[in-house]
């Protein structure tokens, strides 16, 4: 397990050393988080260069909002205590085990305190059948004792409430393992969208550069529909921009909703948006990934342990008309008959006296044959095929989670392809821009005409190859991240280690 699983998050966060060059980021936030944050953070791999702080346009197209920063690892602490699915969970493993302790204490005896008032008037048949008319009444001040239990229930009665408890915590577990994934990916989701957001910006600058340049060139060097082509090509970069700024703000509410944060709060991330978290190495067979799910997977637990219980249910069954069922009551009150032990007086007509302690003590070992024994043999029917039923279920379950661990890592090896590849085309592409930009003021001789180096609307290519080189490479970043989150739940994994102190992941690996 040590060996086969490479992890990428540790207690620190290491930003890689800002380089000129690519798309502008929204600026990094001081590590003052959340309150009172943990300074748990993570360590992964920055693939791309970081520029310096956010532009101004940035932050003024965002100002109607309150920016609050976040990092990864605090939002994956607060996926363990915010989100409701993890208190449903928890208040469904107490509920789970009291009833364990209710099986577990079913034998002991109920004990009952206080008084009884018995007064008769009027004719009573006596054993002869005669009719005798007699006035009296009683009195009883004590304890009563009593217990009704099948033995069966007593015995595995608390072997299946065991089970089932065992059940609850391991879905407990699966849930929150489910909202760390959850919350994973909606932290990806914004830190690719604010990504895409920092990348439109730079598109919106250098494109508005474009258009001064080629409106200057229109006055003799280039026909003017040069210029119209520059300045359509900037509308679409800024219409781009405020689709990619309503993602980031679509993704910080989802993910505000998760965390059960203030919905109107713009999250944003401390990590650069091109920070790779690796976890997993890719390069792993998935024939080495699949048993360790099929150990480790909580879903698994719980389908094991709901097996264990029909099986104690239906072991259950068999076994109740074989051994008794024990009833002991109290006999000292004449009719209810549930004191036992007390202060006992009474007498003829009004009086009520010659008071004494008295103990009525009944104890029954009774077998019991439902519907004359044709109860019983549809009760171990009925139970195993509940029996059946959950031992399918468990088959199927391993059916679906090693489907799952094949489906999440074909994902990540595409992810990690697409992102060894996206890299080096974004950076062909800023340096395709770059390249044009210079070479569009820059002008050469063919005969006696003078002819620029680069037209306008190289550059309005060059400009769209790079635009669509930064969605390709911040989508790929992304799908690499949420892949990696992805098999990591396949895998089974509990929750709370990614917020441990792991060693450092090594990059990718194509």
């Amino acid at each position: 397990m040590r060996r086969s699983l490479r992890w990428g998050l540790t207690g620190a966060l290491v930003l890689s050393t800002a380089r000129p060059g690519l798309p502008q980021q929204p600026r990094a936030w001081p590590a003052a988080t959340l309150g009172s944050p943990t300074p748990l953070v993570i360590r992964g791999q920055a693939k791309a260069d970081e520029a310096p702080a956010q532009p101004a346009q940035a932050r003024a197209s965002t100002s109607d909002q309150r920016i609050y920063p976040i990092n990864l690892a605090t939002a994956l602490q607060l996926a363990n205590a915010r989100p409701l699915d993890v208190a449903i969970a928890a208040r469904q493993v107490e509920v789970a085990a009291a009833t364990l302790d209710r099986a577990r204490y079913a034998w002991l005896p109920t004990v009952l305190a206080g008084g009884d008032y018995f007064r008769h008037e009027g004719p009573q048949q006596n054993p002869g059948g005669d009719l005798v008319s007699s006035s009296r009444q009683s009195a009883m001040a004590g304890l009563g004792v009593n217990a009704t239990f099948a033995v069966t229930d007593a015995i595995f009665g608390p072997l299946a409430a065991r089970q089932e408890l065992r059940a609850r915590e391991a879905r407990a577990q699966a849930t929150a393992n489910d909202i760390t994934l959850s919350v994973a990916e909606a932290y990806f989701n914004l830190q690719q969208a604010r990504g895409e957001y920092a990348g439109t910006l730079r598109q919106v600058k250098e494109g508005t550069e474009l258009v001064r340049r080629a409106e200057q060139l229109a006055k003799g060097l280039a026909p003017a529909v040069e210029a119209t082509r520059a300045r359509v090509e900037l509308a679409r970069r800024r219409q781009a921009a405020a689709a990619a700024r309503e993602r980031w703000q679509t993704a910080s509410a989802e993910l505000a909703r998760l965390l059960r944060l203030e919905p109107s709060l713009l999250l944003e991330p401390i990590e650069p948006a091109n920070l790779t978290v690796p976890l997993i190495d890719s390069t792993l067979p998935v024939d080495d990934l699949i048993p360790i799910a099929l150990t480790s997977r909580p879903e698994l637990a719980a389908n094991q342990a709901l097996v264990q219980a029909t099986l104690q249910r239906l072991r259950q069954e068999k076994m109740r008309p074989l051994i008794p069922s024990v009833l002991i009551r109290g006999a000292s009150t004449p009719v209810t008959g549930t004191l036992s032990f007390g202060a006992f007086g009474g007498g003829p007509n009004g009086r009520l006296g010659d008071f004494n302690t008295r103990l009525d003590l009944d104890a029954q070992l009774l077998w019991e044959f439902q519907n004359l024994g044709v109860g019983n043999r549809a009760r171990v029917r009925e139970r195993q095929g509940e029996h059946e039923v959950a031992l399918l279920e468990l088959f199927r379950t391993q059916d679906s989670i090693a489907a799952e661990v094949a489906a999440e890592h074909a994902r990540l090896q595409s992810a990690t392809e697409r992102l060894h590849d996206a890299e080096p085309a974004l950076r062909d592409a800023l340096d395709s821009l770059q390249k044009n930009m210079e070479g569009l003021g820059q002008t050469r001789r063919i005969g006696e005409v003078l002819v620029l180096v680069n037209r306008p609307q190289e550059v309005v290519a060059a400009l769209q190859a790079f635009a669509q080189a930064t969605s390709d490479y911040y989508a790929a970043v992304g799908d690499y991240n949420r892949a990696q989150f992805r098999l990591y739940r396949a895998l089974g994994q509990p929750a709370h280690g990614l917020a441990a102190i792991m060693p450092c992941a090594e990059p990718p690996r194509k």
